[in-house]
């Protein structure tokens, strides 16, 4: 399939190991990708236009990187600012000549300046439909999730019943409180993982788990991964989104809360991993 000039600059891919960004055939369909991999734009192309469709409408789950044009000539601030709102990045770089892999998934592994504000954005870009007190709740949970533990002290930090926490929940058809409030602390343990040299074990005593043992079994049990996988890949909202893909497919989360926007796959057993671990995984949409 012939590409048009100049397009396999203005998308681009990047995985693990994060050392080479391959060029997006933009004539041709792309399959979502598993966890940890990063879509950037490049809108110094002369045809960063093309890819517009793609990047707005990218699988939830995979990150994005925007890289800025060389001057306002080459964009006007307005149809700039526009595009990176419409966009939802989770980087924004300056110019380059050559857009620098590493560069990239270190500012993707960087801590959001609010976890809570972001998790509460990814849960509208991805179309995430619940009523909004019940999405207040979500955004206060990651909030206590930083110090608090469990779901009793959930519950009362709300200014709620366990059981009506529990009911509220059950009635807009999504996981149970006890579960958002346990990925919150695995996605601050993710973020801990990925920048810093910590230990598994310092990583999960700062976050209030009795050792890393404890830390390794409970995101093993809600999201099937391990925290050496999650520090080797970049960013945290495909752990995120890992998550929500288990829960749907156990039935806790209804179809109509997630039909807005096609999903990264749920990552299959270790075994199968390292038997495709010779080139880029591919999965079907969620």
């Amino acid at each position: 399939m012939t590409k048009p000039e100049s397009s396999p600059d203005a998308a681009l891919l990047l995985g693990p190991p994060y050392e080479e960004l391959t060029a997006v055939d933009l004539t041709g369909p792309v399959q979502p990708l598993v966890g940890g991999w990063v879509l950037a734009w490049n809108l110094a192309s002369r045809n960063w236009a093309l890819a517009a469709d793609l990047v707005v409408n990218r699988a939830a789950g995979v990150s994005l990187a925007v890289i800025l044009p060389q001057n306002d000539d080459q964009l006007p601030v307005l149809r700039l600012l526009r595009a990176i709102e419409q966009s939802r990045p989770q980087a924004v770089l300056p110019f380059h000549e050559t857009p620098r892999p590493r560069e990239i998934a270190s500012v993707i592994r960087r801590p959001p300046v609010n976890l809570a504000s972001s998790v509460a954005e990814y849960l509208d870009w991805r179309g995430f439909a619940v009523d909004p007190v019940t999405r207040s709740i979500i955004r206060r949970t990651v909030e206590l999730s930083a110090n608090v533990r469990t779901i009793s002290g959930l519950a009362r930090n709300l200014y709620l019943s366990r059981r009506a926490l529990g009911r509220r929940f059950l009635k807009a058809r999504i996981p149970v409180p006890s579960h958002w409030l346990q990925i919150c602390r695995l996605l601050r343990a993710t973020i801990k993982l990925q920048n810093s040299n910590d230990t598994l074990f310092s990583v999960a005593c700062s976050l209030g788990y009795p050792d890393g043992f404890s830390l390794s079994n409970q995101m093993q049990r809600l999201c099937g991964l391990r925290p050496l996988e999650v520090r080797d890949l970049a960013g945290w909202e495909w752990v995120f989104e890992t998550w929500i893909q288990r829960e749907a497919a156990k039935g806790n989360v209804a179809t109509a809360v997630l039909n807005a926007r096609t999903s990264i796959a749920v990552r299959p057993p270790a075994r199968e991993r390292d038997n495709n671990r010779a080139g880029p995984a591919q999965a079907a949409s969620g």
